[in-house]
């Protein structure tokens, strides 16, 4: 498998299809590179370079004991960035993916990215604070991580269900979509899933978006039940200096059918432009 050796010896595993202007993709909580193959593949079709990796305790990826933060995965993906020599690049996150994406962004920089993509993103933070008071109080992520902690299987099941808006009268979501995010759910070791959740959670990326000195596509579903958008998407779009917001109406957090669709042809737009 195609990995590279961290600063701290971790392996991170990545996919690497097609060739041309590179689009790196970051994934969500609790998955890994496979939830983005349906992308990866369009683009490698468009003429792109897909780079999709495992982060660190996900998937494929070492199960680091230490480093299940945001700076540390800010700071792999740069890594990796590095070591495959890749330049003028679009990032592309989800959920947490795009929090690892901002945090990248205002750790180190664009000289090696020219747009990004922020899908169901985190930022710029999901906890309720004086500050913050369109977030999720901390008894939300509580919940979270007790539902980890004693029952994992059956909680990566259950979470599949608000996750693709399989609640939603009318909802077409397959079993098998479902099956698929429990078993990559399942490949996260403990201890990184309940530190992640934490990093998710917790960090505040505003001071990031801030910074952030190239275009950005900020896409997000309406009806999302896990990062909703009045934290999230309606808030970063201020803070950003060059922001597009799409909003696809009765969306969940996880695009499908027709919502998948619709975030492909405005994916394709944005990087070839």
């Amino acid at each position: 498998m195609p990995t590279i050796t961290t600063r701290d010896d971790a392996e991170i595993f990545y996919k690497d299809w097609g060739t041309g202007r590179p689009i790196i993709f970051s994934h969500g909580w609790p998955l890994n590179a496979d939830a983005w193959d349906n992308q990866a593949r369009l683009v490698a079709s468009h003429g792109f370079r897909a780079v999709a990796h495992d982060r660190r305790g996900h998937g494929r990826s070492s199960q680091t004991w230490d480093g299940n933060h945001m700076d540390q995965y800010a700071d792999d993906l740069a890594e990796l960035v590095e070591q495959l020599d890749l330049t003028d690049a679009v990032l592309v996150g989800h959920s947490t993916g795009g929090g690892e994406v901002t945090r990248y962004l205002g750790r180190h920089g664009s000289a090696r990215v020219s747009k990004a993509v922020l899908l169901g993103a985190v930022p710029p933070l999901m906890l309720k604070t004086a500050a913050n008071p369109e977030g999720s109080p901390i008894e939300t992520f509580d919940g979270i991580r007790a539902g980890v902690a004693a029952d994992r299987s059956q909680f990566y099941q259950d979470l599949s269900t608000p996750f693709y808006g399989a609640n939603r009268d009318g909802s077409t979501v397959s079993q098998g979509l479902r099956d698929a995010f429990w078993l990559m759910s399942m490949q996260v070791g403990l201890k990184g899933a309940l530190d992640c959740i934490k990093a998710f959670s917790e960090t505040d990326f505003t001071e990031d978006l801030k910074s952030i000195d190239i275009p950005v596509l900020v896409a997000h579903g309406d009806d999302d039940q896990i990062v909703p958008i009045r934290a999230a998407a309606l808030q970063s779009v201020k803070l950003l200096k060059n922001a597009v917001l799409k909003t696809y109406p009765g969306a969940p957090h996880g695009l499908v059918g027709d919502f998948e669709k619709a975030f492909n042809a405005d994916l394709l737009a944005f990087i070839a432009t």
